[in-house]
């Protein structure tokens, strides 16, 4: 079995971002939402017994039911997996269970059809949130905790090049047809693709990461167990102020980036009428600024401390947010200004997410229980989306402007930076 600190090991550790980051761009980001909008067309829609006049708020609700489902689902399987020692087994389950669902999506053709779209858009969602859990908890038992910042982030930067990568192949596909119908199906064809990409990559990380890493010797009744296991975890992060500050910050944060992440290509097509191409481009853009971004945190960590970085990188994020309320679609060149603004926030979207995974396995204390502490910290992000979508959402309605909505945002990341002001540093964190 490969020790912690060794690079084989760090290397397959990082090696899953590659795999499962294809979904998070083609298919929540890129590719799916223009396939669906393109399938249902402002069509009123049936599904589940209901007739759907707004087809993008279905789409919207099944995301934040799976979103639910691993909030609720993950701190006990990870507390059972905790006990058990058989955390690999559960992420390679979720994985699973996330590239059939995404291959499925092929089968999704027509507004007939609907329900496949659906149903196994929240299955792979369950398959992707839910994997991430047991894959984040791997990270203090991979690296130390002085190069916890660099191979969090070595494992985004993979993420990123490896989802640029397949996007463009996908686009080729695309692109390369001229009647619509038939670039449909390109897009369906990369559905299949991204599920292949996902679990084929996966086996190199299934591969080197290993089982068991305390020789856990379980009982019977493992959900009883687990279940103990959680409560007992729930009770020492209560000992915790700084850990338990962090979650606070942690999910102040998240509101805003997450929000953002999710409704950008929603604000850009909607809001400011920018076409499809456009969009695609502007997430080509975010993506590959944010393999520096990711890196230059990095090195900002380690000279100026965790608390310090992540502070920058929340100054930057209230820009783009006071930025995106200054965009409106009869501005000039509007569409380079809304590059220019992927461009900075692609600077800061590695850097907040790859420092907010490390900095709080650097807080962690000494445990066996990585995947129950890693889960309080999903269910968190979790939560953070759907309050932000909802957050979003009405107050998108209630002006008629998504503008007011993303200013809105500023304010979760103002108290984000005030919280991490007053948290006390720690051995490893400042």
């Amino acid at each position: 079995m490969l020790k912690i600190g060794d690079k084989k090991l760090i290397n397959a550790w990082a090696f899953y971002d590659w795999a499962n980051s294809v979904y998070s761009l083609v298919i929540s980001t890129a590719i799916f939402p223009l396939f669906y909008s393109a399938v249902t067309d402002g069509e009123t829609i049936y599904f589940l017994g209901t007739d759907w006049q707004h087809p993008d708020a279905l789409y919207s609700y099944a995301l934040s039911f799976s979103f639910l489902v691993v909030a609720f689902i993950s701190p006990i399987l990870s507390a059972i997996a905790d006990y058990t020692g058989n955390k690999k087994r559960f992420l390679q389950v979720f994985c699973l269970i996330g590239s059939l669902s995404v291959m499925s999506l092929y089968f999704f053709k027509d507004l007939d059809t609907i329900w496949v779209g659906i149903v196994f858009s929240i299955l792979a969602s369950i398959g992707f949130w839910g994997s991430i859990v047991f894959y984040n908890s791997y990270l203090p038992e991979v690296a130390h905790p002085e190069d916890q910042d660099r191979v969090s982030a070595k494992g985004f930067i993979y993420g990123y090049l490896g989802s640029v990568i397949l996007l463009i192949l996908c686009l080729v596909l695309i692109l390369s047809q001229e009647v619509d119908a038939d670039k449909l199906k390109m897009m369906r064809y990369s559905f299949v693709l991204v599920g292949i990409w996902w679990i084929g990559f996966a086996q190199f990380t299934f591969k080197r990461l290993p089982n068991n890493v305390f020789n856990k010797k379980p009982d019977r009744d493992i959900f009883w167990k687990g279940f103990k296991e959680l409560r007992m975890v729930m009770k020492e992060v209560k000992n915790y102020p700084t850990l338990k500050g962090f979650l606070v910050a942690f999910f102040l944060l998240s509101v805003g980036v997450q929000t953002i992440i999710l409704m950008a290509s929603i604000f850009g097509s909607q809001e400011l009428g920018l076409d499809s191409t456009g969009l695609i481009i502007t997430i080509l853009v975010i993506q590959l600024v944010a393999i520096g971004g990711a890196s230059l945190f990095s090195n900002l960590s380690k000279k100026y401390g965790n608390f310090k970085a992540l502070k920058i990188s929340l100054f930057i994020w209230m820009v783009v947010c006071f930025g995106a309320f200054m965009l409106h679609k009869d501005l000039p060149n509007v569409d380079i200004y809304f590059y220019a603004l992927g461009g900075v926030l692609g600077l800061v979207l590695g850097a907040i997410q790859s420092l907010s995974r490390s900095t709080y396995s650097k807080l962690l204390p000494e445990t066996e229980d990585h995947a129950t502490y890693f889960s309080f910290f999903d269910v968190t992000e979790k939560i953070a989306i759907v309050f932000g979508t909802f957050i979003f959402g009405f107050l998108s309605a209630k002006t008629g402007s998504m503008q007011w909505s993303a200013l809105s945002l500023a304010i979760f990341f103002v108290a984000a930076f005030v919280v991490l002001s007053f948290l006390k540093g720690t051995k490893y964190v400042k």
